[in-house]
């Protein structure tokens, strides 16, 4: 199964209704399986004194957390304009919701997935309400402990709707820029070893190889952000993939795909053309004459392209030549079995 890719476009339409349509518009020309938008009512969402992350003061450092989140809320009805011109071009549209109203409008959107970020981990009425639903969930997991994701997934699970194989669990780390030193790939191995399900990783780092890694250690989703423009004002633009590299990045994953392979050790169709021009094949050492036997001081092994496999050595040890052989001619033996053309 190819690898799911999610263009997060979160909230760096700034409020633009326009500019939430040209994100969409990237992520579809860049070849990503899904745009996904961030859906939340700032008066549910946050107190007036709740403080900004260090990564979202670099715009206004006067700013409120709230403040920053009321220009960045989107009107339900916007949502469903936004899924209907993903839906009109081709794209999948997915949104992950931050507060309880979002969430029953997320449900009923009836979406492929249901996304929960990171920070409703813990939200115990939040989950307890997904759990009621037959649906397909990504679970991100920045900022959380196995113990915390084995918590969420107890609840998920509770209400027999949802089944382990139907939820997808994202690493992830929420600074933005994720620094290299704070990734910790290997958190990928732990969660597939304690919970079974498929995994994934929400790639919050500077550039292509993290999320390259990831795939390789066998994530089937991988969610980046993408923007217009890096320069744009908003908490996450900076963090963000402008659309020439998110092309590439698809590119990128798209190419891992190919060369991760399958799981059995096989000579590939090209290299079937070069092996019996590689390896070595049984020839004289010297001339031989008929009747003598073949020993290490008449015979060795070169590159011929034809003849008897150096790994039959030790079958042509001991046996007599049936006809003189001249030095480095192609040892026969013709009743051997051994010969390959």
């Amino acid at each position: 199964m190819s690898t799911i890719i999610i263009a997060e476009a979160g909230v760096n339409h700034n409020g633009d209704v326009l500019l939430a349509k040209e994100l969409i518009d990237v992520a579809k020309d860049s070849g990503a399986d899904y745009v996904k938008f961030q859906i939340f009512k700032s008066e549910l969402l946050s107190t007036a004194e709740a403080k900004k992350a260090e990564y979202q003061k670099k715009d206004d450092k006067n700013e409120s957390q709230k403040e920053m989140l009321e220009n960045l809320e989107f009107d339900f009805n916007v949502f469903k304009d936004l899924k209907n011109y993903a839906d009109e071009i081709g794209i999948g549209f997915l949104a992950s919701a931050f507060d309880n109203e979002s969430l029953e409008f997320l449900i009923d959107l009836k979406l492929d997935f249901i996304k929960i970020p990171s920070g409703e981990i813990n939200n115990v009425p939040y989950l307890e309400r997904i759990s009621k639903e037959k649906v397909e969930l990504i679970l991100s997991t920045g900022m959380s402990t196995i113990d915390e994701i084995s918590r969420a997934l107890e609840i998920l699970l509770k209400g027999k709707k949802i089944t382990k194989d139907k939820i997808i669990i994202l690493h992830c780390n929420t600074d933005y820029p994720t620094k290299i030193e704070d990734v910790n790939l290997r958190a990928i191995e732990e969660i597939k070893k304690n919970f079974g399900c498929r995994i994934g990783y929400s790639d919050h780092t500077l550039g292509n190889n993290v999320s390259m890694g990831a795939v390789c250690m066998g994530a089937k989703v991988i969610e980046k952000h993408i923007t217009t423009n890096k320069n744009l004002s908003g908490p996450d633009h900076k963090a963000s993939m402008n659309p020439d590299e998110f092309t590439k990045f698809v590119k990128d994953i798209r190419d891992a795909e190919i060369f991760l392979g399958e799981n059995r050790k096989v000579p590939s169709k090209s290299e079937l053309r070069n092996i019996k021009h590689a390896r070595r094949y049984i020839v004289a050492l010297k001339n031989i004459k008929k009747g003598e036997q073949f020993s290490k001081e008449n015979i060795t092994s070169k590159r011929t392209s034809s003849g008897i496999s150096i790994e039959n050595w030790n079958d042509v040890i001991g046996k007599e030549a049936e006809q003189d052989f001249s030095k480095d001619s192609i040892i026969k033996i013709p009743n051997g079995g051994f010969y390959e053309d």
